[in-house]
């Protein structure tokens, strides 16, 4: 009898956390959502089947999802194994042909269609795409000295528009097309918030291995504004790895996101928490507070 009870108060539970999400169900019924999915959650079968199975929601109750996933240590693992040497310039890897080859292949090929597997395993039905197909992604040269690494200049996301139609979830390796025939590399969250940018997305949502953006005091900051994230990374609150993750949250806003969120990918329902409860998850950043 003790244990009938103990489960009743947990179905209690779970009905009024439905009965809750209501008003963000309502909310975001029809919207375009892009997710930047990377991390170590990448890497775990559950992690990703949870998070197959979150994104199945989502579109079942209304919203337009876009994943865009990263690799790095998918990346290296084949570059290793192949004995392909890296070389660095302030840092960052120089891409040179080999290396964008095998890029292409491990993020188009099997990390690209393992998230897409996961998602039609859930119910779901996704197909697998890169930034070069249908040109949804122009890109330039970043920098010459770090080879096929782009910027994305032009979007053209029509594409995206017709598999929303057709019920249909993309999922997007951060490869873009040159103008003359060449494969860029292009950063996941470069990517991802280009992507938000062209279908005027109303979130975007950055899942990193960290809580969130953090004051001076170590605290997550739950809300921000595009000028007080401008203020943190003045004072060096925001710095190292963070900086590149808010000033993509930035460039989304400024483009016509509404609101971008930097939270974390390794919590379970991490994008259900966001979207659909009260106190959300990580930090939101919009253009004002209106």
């Amino acid at each position: 009898m003790k244990k009938q009870t103990a489960m009743n108060r947990d179905w209690i539970a779970t009905a009024r956390t439905l009965s809750e999400a209501l008003p963000y169900l309502q909310r975001y019924d029809g919207a375009i959502v892009v997710i930047k999915f990377g991390g170590h959650a990448m890497g775990d079968d559950e992690a990703m089947n949870t998070f197959a199975r979150d994104i199945v929601l989502m579109q079942q109750v209304g919203i337009n999802p876009v994943i865009v996933h990263g690799g790095g240590p998918m990346i290296n693992d084949m570059l290793s194994r192949l004995d392909i040497k890296s070389d660095f310039v302030n840092g960052k890897r120089v891409t040179d042909k080999a290396t964008v080859e095998v890029v292409e292949m491990v993020l188009s090929g099997r990390v690209n269609k393992r998230i897409v597997q996961a998602i039609n395993a859930q119910g779901g039905k996704a197909v697998g795409l890169s930034g070069k197909d249908a040109n949804l992604m122009i890109c330039d040269q970043t920098n010459p000295d770090l080879g096929f690494v782009g910027t994305p200049a032009d979007m053209n996301p029509e594409l995206l528009h017709d598999l929303f139609a057709n019920n249909t979830i993309p999922v997007i390796a951060p490869l873009g097309a040159g103008r003359n025939g060449e494969t860029f590399n292009v950063n996941g969250d470069t990517a991802a918030g280009a992507i938000a940018a062209a279908l005027n997305a109303d979130r975007l949502l950055l899942l990193t291995d960290v809580a969130g953006v953090k004051d001076a005091s170590g605290e997550v900051v739950t809300e921000l504004t595009a000028d007080h994230v401008v203020e943190l990374t003045k004072e060096g609150v925001i710095a190292g790895g963070m900086i590149p993750k808010t000033e993509t949250c930035l460039t989304a806003i400024k483009g016509g996101v509404r609101a971008a969120v930097i939270l974390d990918g390794r919590a379970p329902n991490a994008c259900l928490l966001e979207l659909f409860t009260e106190h959300g998850a990580g930090s939101i950043i919009r253009a004002d507070h209106s």
